[in-house]
């Protein structure tokens, strides 16, 4: 079966993130070193839990200051936490090139500060995905089946028309178990090779996706 539907993961593939800005710019507000802020941050359950809904953002910061005992205002800190992301300029030249052959969705393990942050930042490159799936308001994230049984609903396709690309191999692993293709993102020159495998259109040679 042709491939219908293509789903991009957002971190590390339509965009790169940067974890250790949240970090360096909490370290001056923090009452403990930065490593053990940062591993406090990003090394426990806490994210995972923030990332499935099972935490609202209050209830989050909440945590994050008691832990990381930081003194400084819940808008610091949240605004630190979200502002991490730069586009990823090759995947911004293929997308609206795939747009007119594909339905095309966003799939991310996400949470809302940094959904909120990367929703009115990227704006008109999130335009053109019919739908964003987001861990947080799913209520899971991947490689659990049931985000990639929620993408297929919203897509109308069937697992076989159905592609994956995420820079995470367990996950691009959950999805092949799901009957997915899938494609572990590495970089434009090597994804260009796998989607022309895989008879993907709209790889117009000499475009910039191409070179990158």
């Amino acid at each position: 079966m042709a491939i219908q539907t293509i789903v991009f993961d957002f971190g590390n593939v339509v965009s790169f993130f940067d974890h250790r800005l949240t970090t360096n710019r909490l370290a001056a507000h923090a009452g403990i070193p930065a490593e053990a802020l940062h591993a406090s941050l990003f090394g426990t359950s806490l994210e995972e839990e923030y990332e499935s809904g099972k935490l609202t953002t209050a209830e989050f910061l909440s945590q994050i200051r008691e832990t990381c005992k930081l003194s400084c205002a819940n808008e610091v800190v949240a605004q630190a936490w979200a502002d991490v992301f730069r586009l990823n300029e090759a995947i911004s030249d293929l997308l609206p090139r795939l747009k007119p052959r594909y339905r095309l969705l966003l799939g991310s393990n996400t949470n809302e500060l940094h959904a909120q942050q990367f929703r009115w930042q990227f704006a008109e490159i999130l335009g053109h995905f019919d739908a964003l799936v987001l861990s947080h308001e799913i209520g899971v994230r991947k490689p659990k089946s049931g985000f990639f049984k929620h993408c297929q609903c919203l897509a109308g396709s069937a697992a076989a028309e159905s592609l994956f690309i995420d820079d995470l191999a367990a996950n691009v692993a959950g999805a092949r178990a799901c009957g997915w293709h899938g494609i572990v993102y590495t970089g434009s020159a090597q994804l260009h090779h796998e989607l022309t495998a895989l008879g993907v259109n709209g790889l117009e040679q000499g475009s910039n996706f191409a070179r990158k």
